[in-house]
């Protein structure tokens, strides 16, 4: 059986990050952790671009607006939604998640997910800290996909 699959390495592709600046104390570290990561993978700094959104809820029209230009070779999602004492939590983060997949599936390059949905800051903050950091893993996943696709 053949196996392909996409590795850690590609250059002169265009990534995006769309970031939530609400509760940018933790999305901050995920950027830094996306941005890392990208680097390491032989994406020059040139090359990325970062467009900042008020809240996860908005972060989907950013991606079909950043997708529709045609410019990035794959796209990196990252918030932070935090579970409160209010049923908002359910709905920001399920219209969140509902809409960057509806985009990823219809669009024809790599978006990953790397928006938080935590009930507590500690797991917020744990979940964006150097051992642990979701924008790292979701950028390292842009990067494997594009490897893959390139590779189809």
């Amino acid at each position: 059986m053949k196996a392909i699959e996409g590795d850690l390495t590609i250059n002169d592709k265009k990534i995006a990050i769309v970031a939530a600046k609400f509760n940018f104390f933790v999305v901050e570290h995920l950027i830094s952790g996306a941005k890392e990561a990208l680097l390491k993978s032989g994406t020059k700094e040139d090359d990325i671009e970062i467009f900042y959104v008020p809240g996860a809820f908005e972060i989907p029209l950013a991606l079909k607006k950043v997708v529709g230009t045609c410019k990035f070779d794959g796209v990196v999602a990252l918030g932070a939604v935090i579970r409160g004492g209010t049923p908002h939590f359910e709905y920001v983060a399920g219209e969140c998640v509902k809409g960057i997949s509806q985009i990823s599936l219809n669009s024809e390059i790599p978006i990953a997910f790397g928006v938080l949905t935590v009930d507590t800051v500690e797991q917020a903050i744990e979940r964006s800290g150097s051992s642990e950091n979701k924008g790292a893993e979701a950028a390292e996943s842009t990067i494997q996909m594009i490897s893959l696709i390139d590779k189809l």
